[in-house]
């Protein structure tokens, strides 16, 4: 694709993702308005309304992949790379919450996106756990889902930044909310 015509691609799927988000039944009309296009622009990009959400649910699940990426998982200390993993995907889930919401779609690019982050987080928790950062006794595929749900509701919070809301979300799920007394 033209470094132009890939421009206007992601005029559009950012301008959708601020559009939708705020009204998911908004209009392609509404959507190439919100870009700064024509709507014959959108249409000759996104043959329909479920061919552009199935491009955005690519484009932030590339986004997800690359914020999981960026943080070396395999090679940087494993606390260090729990928070910036965290940080990193609540700034995409963040900027792409109405994607990312659709982002289990059928398309297998996508599903294959999300296998191979699953493996990369499952394989960080185990290393988290060989360091000593999570508990021995810790079932690792039940503190990635753990995780992963204290990743979904910090993403909904419209309260704090990415920044300290993968510090809350990292410090419940090493450290809990209880004190541990009356077990």
């Amino acid at each position: 694709m033209r470094s132009d015509a890939a421009r206007t691609v992601r005029a559009i799927l950012e301008a959708a993702e601020r559009v939708l988000s705020k009204n998911p039944a908004a209009s392609m009309e509404q959507i190439a308005e919100a870009a700064g296009v024509a709507r014959t622009t959108v249409h000759r990009r996104f043959a329909s309304r479920e061919a552009l959400v199935d491009a955005m649910a690519a484009w932030a699940t590339r986004k997800f992949a690359e914020a999981v990426e960026s943080a070396h998982p395999e090679s940087t200390p494993p606390l260090v790379a729990l928070y910036q993993v965290t940080a990193s995907v609540l700034k995409v889930k963040s900027d792409w919450g109405f994607a990312m919401s659709r982002a289990l779609s059928d398309d297998p690019e996508v599903a294959r996106v999300h296998a191979d982050v699953e493996e990369r987080c499952d394989r960080l928790f185990r290393r988290a756990q060989a360091a000593g950062v999570l508990r021995a006794d810790v079932d690792t595929g039940w503190a990635r889902r753990v995780y992963y749900a204290l990743i979904h509701e910090a993403a909904q919070s419209r309260d704090a930044e990415p920044d300290a809301l993968a510090t809350r979300v990292v410090d419940t799920l090493l450290r809990g909310v209880g004190t541990g007394q009356g077990l």
